[in-house]
């Protein structure tokens, strides 16, 4: 008997997670933990599966935290945005003495987690941090680049785009504001720097970059941890990390209400009454993006995140680039399914070490590769050998001829 719940069970990325260990054997009990339990519900009829049950808890309450998590096998952490939440429920977590997976990708939240470090390896609780696509499955990537098919690591460079997903909603908008607004870190010159969204030096660092499927799409910079961990763990010059939403048109509606100062807080008086600007782009950003994406018709959602790994291999130049490519599946899927990955291989005893560690420091890449074939269904190869999607491996040799292999 083994008991997994996945607290935020019931949004996007967790109701993702929770379908994907209820369809797989390593659990016999999956709870959803979620303040809205008629979501949850809805949830659990939908996967349809005798062994998924629902149970209310609030983020904001340490008690109602132990009490949802008690009797748990594994916590599996989805709640966001995790700049407000991720530090009390680990912190509960830890003093429960529970095993803990969590795809946290607030890069300023994460450094501060990091001081839960000693508390964690003093309860013997393994917390791995940032397990989804970007941070997770990306950092996972790195690892193997690094020390599995390159000699030397000059840079490690992350791009993610995706769009059209069924829900968004006001958590998704909150996290795209904070992303814009706090200091982004780079690794850059073998550096830790921070740059400033809409500065020069954040401006300075936006490109288009080519996706198997969604094709040309104008990136910005991202303040995820990976530039923050991989560093640690992986000797190399350069990591950067830059994303957006499709289709563009709506990520720069978001952009450009930040921009504006529309992600403030305060009220201001409008004809003598109290309006606060976030709210009122929360509720239109989530308006339009439905007007967007009819005008544009844009079609099912769809994702892809690239890991480009540059560096030498026999004293040749040699570049590495790995896309994990879907027309069926974004956000949720993206995420959700790496993170009920991170919970079956936390309960099989395949994460090493005690204490607070993103993947790249405890989680052995093959191991994921293994398991990748039993829950995630990336799309395959169709269409007379064209790339549909999937996970495709491409490498570039000296010459810059470009490969496609397997590993």
């Amino acid at each position: 008997m083994a008991k997994v719940i996945v607290l935020g069970g019931a949004g996007a990325v967790g109701s993702v997670a929770v379908k994907t260990l209820a369809g797989h054997n390593e659990f016999t009990e999956v709870v959803i933990g979620d303040y809205n339990t008629e979501r949850a519900k809805d949830v659990r009829a939908k996967i349809g599966s005798t062994k998924v049950s629902v149970k209310k808890f609030n983020a904001g309450d340490k008690k109602s935290i132990h009490k949802a998590i008690e009797g748990s096998d594994v916590v599996l952490n989805c709640v966001g945005p995790f700049y407000s939440t991720v530090k009390q429920i680990l912190g509960a977590v830890i003093e429960a003495g529970i095993q803990y997976v969590d795809v946290c990708d607030d890069v300023d939240v994460t450094e501060e987690i990091f001081g839960l470090d000693e508390s964690a390896k003093s309860a013997g609780v393994t917390a791995l941090i940032g397990m989804g696509n970007s941070p997770g499955v990306t950092n996972i990537i790195a690892k193997m680049a690094a020390t599995e098919l390159l000699d030397e690591t000059d840079s490690i460079d992350i791009f993610h785009a995706h769009g059209g997903e069924k829900v968004e909603g006001e958590g998704v908008i909150a996290h795209r504001f904070h992303c814009m607004s706090i200091d982004i870190p780079m690794f850059l010159d073998g550096e830790l720097k921070y740059v400033k969204y809409f500065e020069e030096d954040g401006i300075a660092l936006r490109e288009t970059f080519e996706f198997p499927i969604l094709g040309s799409v104008p990136l910005y910079p991202y303040p995820h941890p990976e530039q923050v961990t991989i560093p640690k763990y992986i000797q190399t010059k350069r990591v950067t990390n830059k994303g957006s939403v499709i289709p563009n048109e709506y990520y720069e509606l978001t952009r450009d209400l930040c921009g504006l100062g529309f992600n403030s807080r305060e009220p201001v008086m409008v004809k003598g009454k109290p309006v606060v600007p976030y709210d009122f782009a929360v509720a239109y950003i989530l308006l339009e993006r439905e007007r967007i994406l009819r005008k544009l018709n844009f079609g099912s959602q769809r994702g892809c995140c690239s890991v480009v790994a540059k560096g030498k291999k026999n004293g040749e130049y040699r570049e590495y680039r790995f896309h994990m490519a879907s027309r069926s599946q974004a956000l949720g899927e993206g995420t959700g399914i790496p993170a009920a990955m991170g919970a079956i291989l936390m309960h099989r005893g395949k994460v090493e070490g005690n204490g607070v560690m993103p993947p790249e420091a405890c989680v052995v890449p093959k191991d994921v590769l293994a398991l990748m074939p039993e829950v995630m269904h990336l799309d395959k190869d169709k269409e007379g050998g064209e790339s549909f999607g999937g996970f495709i491996i491409e490498s570039v040799d000296k010459d810059g001829k470009v490969s496609k292999m397997n590993l």
